[in-house]
């Protein structure tokens, strides 16, 4: 009952994130505490709820899981490789094209030099894709991430503002690898015992990424009202490119109709709460702002696919794409 209920909940994440967004327009104030420090602590809210994220993904993960990427390391790093080369590519061209203020360029390269976003699994499962291969994927760019996102940026932005790439390093290990880490030690020592924790898991997940969004939104609102005629499309070109090109990518390289529809959504779907804590703690609250837009797009874009091929099973043809 409690993971029938989860789930449904779950694969509504596109109308929390709408609902969040405009509920932090009008009343930023029922938000932005989001950004602070944890009461009668020296913890801040966001990185202690992507901890908590990551743990629960951590959860989810045996050693076996390892084992099933060897199975199929020619797709994942093909999935991998698309999401580090295609996104970063994309964000940077359009930071370059559109005049914007510099942080706002910034957070719009930053974004799309992170991982797939958690929420990608769950757009795969109802778009009938490959959800074994999603999970690969989403783990793969997830670790790697915790090199590759703050050098892709140093390498994209550097020209727009000075990054320190270590320190963000730094930051990756700590909101990343270590909850990942600590979560997989969890579930390889008591698996059962946290069935429950896992069955809600998803659902945390959301919150916080709902929770992450709305306060950025309502605390960046003035900059975004100043430049929202170029920020929105921006932003969203960025995704609308990265769900194509993800697609194509695949089937550039003869995979099947199941694993371009994975592909498609996990590299057009980032991370954009972390994305957010990164730009909030490295640069300013303003550079989180495309990251914020970035989760409402991707949710909104992720979900129309899902509904457009979840009507539309993969045919024999498509399945034997050569």
């Amino acid at each position: 009952m409690l993971a029938r209920v989860s789930a449904r909940l779950v694969n509504l994440f596109w109308l929390w994130t709408l609902l969040g967004t405009g509920w932090a327009w009008f009343f930023p104030e029922h938000f932005t505490w989001f950004l602070g420090m944890i009461p009668g602590t020296e913890l801040k809210w966001i990185p202690v709820g992507l901890g908590i994220i990551m743990l629960g993904m951590g959860m989810t993960l045996t050693f076996a899981d390892f084992r099933e990427v060897l199975e199929m390391p020619s797709w994942v790093g093909l999935g991998v490789s698309a999401q580090f080369i295609i996104m970063p590519l994309i964000g940077w061209s359009v930071a370059t094209a559109f005049a914007l203020p510099d942080q706002f360029k910034l957070g719009i390269i930053l974004v799309s030099c992170c991982p797939g976003g958690t929420a990608s699994n769950v757009v795969t499962y109802l778009a009938r894709g490959n959800l074994a291969l999603s999970v690969m994927m989403t783990m793969g760019s997830t670790l790697l991430a915790i090199g590759m996102t703050p050098y892709l940026t140093k390498a994209y932005a550097s020209a727009i503002l000075e990054v320190n790439a270590w320190k963000m390093v730094v930051s990756m290990v700590m909101i990343v690898l270590l909850p990942i880490v600590v979560g997989l030690v969890l579930n390889s020592m008591a698996g059962k015992k946290l069935e429950a924790i896992k069955k809600i898991s998803p659902l945390v997940s959301v919150v916080v990424i709902v929770l992450i969004v709305a306060a950025v939104v309502g605390a960046t609102k003035p900059g975004i009202l100043a430049h929202w005629q170029t920020l929105l499309p921006a932003v969203f070109l960025v995704h609308a490119f990265g769900f194509g090109l993800g697609y194509f990518w695949g089937r550039i390289f003869g995979l099947k109709e199941r694993e371009c529809r994975t592909f498609s959504i996990e590299v057009g779907m980032q991370n954009s709460g972390l994305g957010s804590e990164l730009a909030k703690t490295h640069f300013t609250l303003l550079a989180a702002a495309p990251c914020a837009i970035s989760a409402f797009y991707h949710c909104m874009i992720g979900s129309f696919l899902a509904s457009l091929w979840r009507r539309r099973v993969p045919s024999k043809e498509d399945l034997e794409v050569s």
